[in-house]
């Protein structure tokens, strides 16, 4: 999803410290590209290098010139990673929803499966008398992952 983010106007472009940041998490995940520690290690000052490493990378591990089938599915599995995460705990529900929501939902037309983690990622930013309950929606963020990674949800979306 960077990199096509960054064919978009400047402004809309990921900075280079985001570039460098994904670098970290892809070594995190496991990812092997040979330019991936360099584009990791860049320090504060080398940060300039970062998209000509970020493009090294992205052609060492296959993913240019990136299509629309792609992104799609990049979107898809982003949305997966996320659900994930907020079921195992590692990414507070709340956070979760609205990244599926802004990052893969809103990109992906608003698909059926991810329905009920938009409505909740909605129902936070919607003006209220009260403010809602954070544990509350918490729990049903939760609930809404773990429906959305059950088996029978992922045959009913198209790439």
């Amino acid at each position: 999803m960077a990199a096509a983010d960054l064919a978009m106007e400047p402004w809309q472009r990921p900075s280079d410290a985001y570039l460098v940041q994904l670098g970290l998490d892809a070594l995190m995940a496991d990812i092997e590209a040979p330019s991936l520690p360099l584009l990791a290690g860049l320090a504060r000052g080398e940060h300039p290098r970062a998209r000509e490493l970020f493009d090294l990378v992205l052609e060492e591990l296959g993913l240019l010139p990136l299509t629309s089938e792609d992104l799609a599915k990049a979107r898809w599995t982003a949305a997966q990673w996320w659900a994930g995460q907020i079921v195992a705990g590692q990414l507070d529900p709340i956070h979760g929803a609205k990244l599926i929501y802004q990052e893969s939902a809103a990109e992906l037309d608003y698909p059926d499966t991810l329905q009920p983690i938009v409505d909740l990622a909605r129902a936070l930013d919607l003006p209220n008398d009260q403010p809602p309950d954070q544990q509350h929606i918490r729990n049903r963020v939760t609930s809404a992952a773990r429906d959305f990674l059950a088996p029978e949800a992922h045959r009913n979306h198209s790439l």
